[in-house]
């Protein structure tokens, strides 16, 4: 048995499952206890002056980087001001800097960053180059992987330092 457009439209507007509003109900009345709490999801500052690279990082890690952690929501950024901005007014939990940014370099931001940030989360440099990597223990990065990037190297690490980072703030 087929039914119509109109019939569907017929059923739902008679369905006693959808909720109704009061239209004379009081305009001060609390209605957000009637939402439902949105899903958690983990702040992730993208910093790079390459809109390609911030693209090729949210391409690799996807909306969920592992089964077991909540959405990612990205907060893309193109310069170091506004990336110390956002991270002094915290809520962020993974940094993701390019170390191959210009003027100011994903491992010269992380160092600040380290340096004059209280709890500063988790951070994460991509270098130019795999040899490079041992510059990003100057920075005090929490993870490093290189250019170009490999999605399955890059997820892994992002997993790791958000893993870590939420068990640190449950705890």
């Amino acid at each position: 048995m087929t039914e119509s457009r109109a019939d569907l439209a017929a059923a739902e507007a008679t369905d006693s499952s959808y909720e109704s509003v009061d239209v004379d109900a009081d305009p001060d009345a609390d209605h957000e206890a009637h939402e439902p709490d949105p899903q958690p999801t983990c702040r992730v500052l993208v910093y790079s002056d390459d809109h390609t690279v911030r693209e090729q990082v949210m391409a690799a890690l996807g909306r969920r980087p592992a089964a077991d952690l909540p959405a990612v929501e990205y907060v893309e950024v193109a310069t170091e001001p506004r990336a110390i901005e956002l991270v002094d007014a915290g809520g962020l939990d993974l940094l993701i800097l390019d170390g191959e940014a210009t003027p100011a370099g994903g491992m010269g931001v992380c160092r600040q960053l380290k340096d004059e940030i209280y709890h500063c989360p988790p951070v994460l440099v991509l270098v130019g180059r795999p040899q490079d990597a041992w510059l990003a223990t100057w920075s005090r990065a929490d993870g490093v992987t290189s250019h170009p990037l490999d999605a399955i190297a890059l997820a892994g690490v992002v997993t790791s330092l958000l893993r870590s980072r939420l068990t640190v703030a449950t705890a």
